[in-house]
């Protein structure tokens, strides 16, 4: 039986490729440049609309740190009550407190909102002070999964520490590596970490579409698309 793969994605087209290419899941984003952000209503209602495979909207309204205040945890309250009217599967939120713990009032407040809905704990987990207690403390909160990449920027850099929090986890919660993770490296860290899921982008730019572009005003128009290959190629090595 093959793993789960869950593709990170930051439009529409990109998760209907996705998706084609044999994604299980897609995490859905906006704003890559700030780490994701809660999409806009009708990128989520488009993209429910095309999409029949699990999808877990990012609910963070803004880029920076993880710490929010009460206005921002209404916007967050609010928007993951709309994903449950819109039929999602699952949401992906990460809050911290100033001291770099994680608040696990608020989390569990959140997770018991979104129910039945899955919860993702994302990658706020990788700014935390003692990944090891949070782990536990995102575990009482209710959470699905933590998705992380160990502590370190990128996945297989931080793999000793991945591999603790699935041991320590032991079945309680699913631990799921992420950033830094494609063909050629995931053999390799499903086989050191024991992790039962795994989350890539496999991000790749194309060009634009525009045929005209100000020459006094030079800009990148390349669009985020995602690797159809790529993630066919990290499906066969889940199987």
């Amino acid at each position: 039986m093959s793993l789960p793969l869950e593709i990170c994605v930051f439009n529409t087209a990109t998760a209907i490729e996705a998706a084609n290419a044999g994604a299980d899941r897609i995490e859905l984003c906006e704003n890559y440049a700030n780490g994701g952000t809660t999409p806009s209503y009708g990128y989520l209602k488009t993209t429910r609309e095309k999409i029949s495979i699990p999808v877990f909207p990012m609910i963070r309204p803004r880029g920076g740190d993880y710490y929010h205040s009460e206005e921002e945890l209404e916007i967050i309250r609010k928007d993951i009550l709309l994903c449950k009217e819109l039929g999602f599967e699952g949401v992906v939120v990460g809050l911290l407190k100033k001291d770099g713990t994680i608040d696990a009032d608020n989390t569990a407040r959140l997770t018991e909102l979104a129910y039945p809905l899955d919860v993702t704990f994302h990658r706020a987990f990788d700014r935390c002070k003692d990944p090891l207690q949070a782990l536990e403390t995102i575990i009482q909160c209710g959470c699905t999964r933590i998705l992380t990449s160990g502590q370190q920027p990128k996945a297989p850099d931080g793999k000793v520490l991945i591999k603790q929090l699935v041991e320590q986890a032991d079945g309680r919660i699913i631990i799921m590596p992420g950033s830094g993770i494609n063909s050629n490296n995931i053999a390799e860290m499903r086989a050191y970490t024991g992790a039962v899921e795994f989350h890539t982008s496999a991000r790749i730019l194309i060009p634009s579409l525009s045929e005209y572009m100000n020459p006094d005003m030079p800009e990148d128009f390349s669009r985020d698309f995602t690797n159809a290959e790529e993630i066919q190629k990290i499906k066969k090595l889940l199987s």
